[in-house]
């Protein structure tokens, strides 16, 4: 199969989409873990953050668990990311394209992607989210241990600890803002939900969102639809 053979969705079998593989099932598990853990953490943290919200602790079955199981989820926030990172880290690396892409977001915005560079795997949008998760992870967990009282209280000062929630606070707010991002962006391209679910995308939308990938995928030594992807 060559680049050309997915541009339209049917080139090979006349009324079936050519299918290219974009995700393992591990790398697809461990996305979904990832995004549980955020939306858990960010309902049982609001919970905590104002009176106004204390409601929320009633997904959690009361105020005393969810203080509990809070940073618990973190901890489980942080590996399962971590193991995002290691699959990914080296896609998400910043391209000369980038900068292109991202100066023509306009066209991108408008459906224009014609006139925008070729990307590979991830566009610049996609590694802004992933670099800024990357970021602000680690701001979270770090400053999370400072104000985990039960096990780190002994080793922190009062005033540590208070510096240590405004930038819990400040960091948690701005990764909900990248994760409403993460999701509008992934509802509004359309395939791109379906590819974290089942793995696959069709050649038409590999050609049309990420033709620098795609030709990448076909020019390899035995490079085919359906073949295993490289996470």
């Amino acid at each position: 199969m060559t680049a050309h053979d997915v541009e339209p969705d049917n080139a090979v079998h006349p009324g079936k989409p050519v299918t290219v593989d974009r995700y393992t099932v591990g790398a697809r598990i461990n996305h979904w873990i990832t995004a549980a853990s955020l939306i858990l953490l960010a309902l049982s943290g609001l919970a905590l953050f104002h009176p106004s919200l204390f409601f929320l602790s009633g997904l959690f079955g009361g105020g005393q668990f969810t203080r509990f199981i809070h940073p618990w989820i973190g901890v489980v926030l942080f590996f399962s990311f971590f193991g995002l990172f290691i699959r990914f880290w080296k896609a998400n690396l910043w391209k000369r394209e980038d900068g292109t892409w991202l100066a023509r977001i306009r066209d991108v915005l408008a459906n224009h992607e014609e006139n925008v560079p070729e990307v590979g795997k991830y566009n610049a949008g996609q590694k802004f989210v992933f670099w800024a998760m990357s970021v602000l992870i680690v701001i979270l967990i770090s400053s999370g241990l400072v104000i985990w009282d039960q096990y780190f209280s002994a080793y922190t000062t009062v005033g540590q600890q208070r510096v240590a929630l405004l930038v819990h606070a400040i960091a948690a707010v701005a990764i909900i803002g990248v994760w409403i991002i993460h999701a509008y962006s992934a509802l509004w391209v359309r395939g791109t939900i379906p590819a974290m679910i089942r793995g696959s995308v069709t050649g038409g939308w590999a050609w049309r969102h990420h033709r620098k990938w795609l030709r990448e995928l076909v020019t390899k030594p035995g490079g085919r639809s359906g073949s295993k992807p490289a996470e």
